[in-house]
């Protein structure tokens, strides 16, 4: 008889927790998956996979990310769960995996409370009672994500503090979960934190002393607490500049709770943030942490935030760690565009990455991917991307050139209009921004300059396909291959840069 790898998987969201079903507790689902696993099978080797806390909408789970890296490893040979709302609540998604997903990959699916065993159904599409039992669940947890919302939304025009977690310098009260109390240790902290930047330090200055003073991290506090558990990238947490800059704009510390500033889409979407106006503040929520003089008085030294700005993110973000920290690099953008390690600086780690050209490791890169991407027949697939990539920043920059060319007919337009009313006696004086239309009209030739030079590039490489070899300007790293064959990329220096490659795609 055949040894079976199985997986059980048990999953416990939070609505499960609010509507207080004991028998989809962690526990219970733990000792019925592996009662009807001993009881079913005699030759077995079982894993098991978790997940705590994470809705069945979507599959962004970390348990159930696991589990599906092994089944594509061909570690795991059947999967048992409780019902199919443990493993997914979308209908859609729930039915490619069972008619489709694990048939092809040879993975047998066990839903013990549906009485499903997918052996019953092979060469065969389930039953109307398995489809219609998915589209309830479906449907079931649509409403329930529903109504959940609509809850959360009257506790918070009650002024009520709804989230799961407290913020850091406070705790939730005893006697209820809806009011915050201080929690000292950590409050001496926060008000350090405001008490330097009155006295100028700033939020880099602040990050390295207490880095260097070994105070402990928001985290640091979690974990001693037995709030979560987690494990630093590198020898221990530390603190950065955005973690103090949080808290420093943070109301909650002058005893208000600040609500509905984002807008979820849907379940399992992405944040949106609303505009200020939208936001529900209520104040005078608890007792607060610093005085409102302070915090205001900190709110003006800390000025005006600039406007954002759009850029483009480099494909390699994400993937560079520091070699001496295992921090990810920062990107830095310019003329000359580089990346670093942030702790070199703001904690002094001299070992850190002080700056690596970005070009230079994008070239390097793709050196080192040449043969790899031959190899698997994707060379070709990167030259077309590069072709693709110059066909559309030319028509960016078109639209750029638009764009520029009616801003300075707007401007010249408005010096004719404020020379007649001159003229005429409408006005006493003559006001004509000189200044910003000749830096207009400069970036309309720089950007004629750039059109020209990626227009003669584009025909270079339509007729001469040569032009697209590795070594060339316009051939560009994509994140679809660096994700495709690199885990990730160590590096120590300029001189010394480690690729650690997928298993799949090997080194030789």
């Amino acid at each position: 008889m055949k040894k079976y790898q199985i997986a059980i998987y048990i999953r416990l969201s939070k609505e499960d927790n609010k509507i207080k079903e004991e028998s989809n507790s962690v526990t219970m689902q733990r000792i019925l998956l592996h009662r009807f696993v001993a009881e079913k099978f005699s030759d077995y080797d079982l894993l098991e996979f978790c997940d705590d806390g994470y809705t069945g909408t979507n599959f962004e789970r970390p348990g159930m990310q696991n589990m599906l890296e092994k089944i594509r490893d061909s570690q795991i040979d059947c999967i048992v769960v409780k019902d199919f709302s443990r493993f997914a609540r979308d209908y859609i998604e729930l039915g490619s995996y069972l008619e489709q997903i694990f048939p092809f990959m040879g993975v047998r699916f066990i839903s013990i409370n549906d009485n499903y065993d997918s052996k019953n159904y092979q060469g065969s599409i389930a039953d109307i009672d398995v489809n219609f039992k998915n589209l309830l669940y479906d449907l079931y947890s649509k409403d329930l994500s529903q109504k959940i919302r609509s809850s959360l939304a009257v506790r918070k025009e009650k002024g009520q503090y709804v989230s799961a977690n407290s913020p850091f310098g406070y705790e939730k009260a005893p006697e209820g979960r809806h009011a915050l109390i201080i929690a000292e240790d950590e409050a001496e902290v926060v008000r350090r934190i405001f008490s330097l930047t009155v006295e100028g330090y700033t939020s880099i200055e602040i990050a390295r002393l207490f880095n260097e003073m070994s105070v402990k991290t928001p985290i640091e506090f979690k974990i001693e607490k037995g709030r979560t558990s987690r494990k630093p990238k590198g020898e221990r947490f530390l603190w950065n500049s955005s973690t103090i800059c949080q808290i420093l704009r943070n109301e909650i510390y002058i005893g208000n709770v600040v609500q509905k500033k984002y807008t979820k889409d849907f379940v399992g979407g992405k944040n949106h943030l609303n505009p200020r106006e939208e936001w529900m503040v209520t104040y005078n929520h608890h007792e607060p942490i610093i005085d409102k003089e302070v915090f205001d008085k900190v709110q003006e030294g800390r000025g005006l935030k600039r406007k954002p700005q759009y850029h483009p993110t480099h494909p390699l973000i994400g993937k560079l760690v520091c070699g001496c920290c295992k921090r990810n690099l920062c990107y830095r953008r310019g003329l000359n565009p580089y990346f670093n390690c942030h702790n070199r600086y703001s904690n002094m780690l001299e070992n850190c990455v002080d700056k690596v050209n970005a070009m230079f490791v994008e070239q390097y890169i793709l050196f080192m991917m040449q043969d790899k991407l031959s190899a698997d027949g994707e060379l070709e697939k990167l030259r077309e991307e590069a072709v693709l990539r110059v066909d559309k920043e030319i028509k960016e920059l078109k639209e750029k050139r638009w764009l520029l060319e009616g801003s300075i007919q707007k401007l010249k337009q408005q010096k004719f209009e404020s020379y007649q009313n001159y003229a005429s006696g409408k006005t006493d004086s003559f006001q004509s921004d000189d200044i910003m239309l000749k830096s207009a009209e400069k970036d309309l030739a720089d950007l004629n300059e750039s059109l020209q030079k990626m227009e003669a590039a584009y025909i270079k490489m339509e007729c001469d396909r040569e032009a697209l070899s590795i070594g060339n300007e316009f051939a560009v790293l994509s994140q679809e291959m660096l994700d495709h064959y690199i885990e990730k990329i160590v590096v120590y220096d300029e001189q010394h840069i480690e690729i650690c490659w997928k298993e799949k795609v090997g080194v030789e």
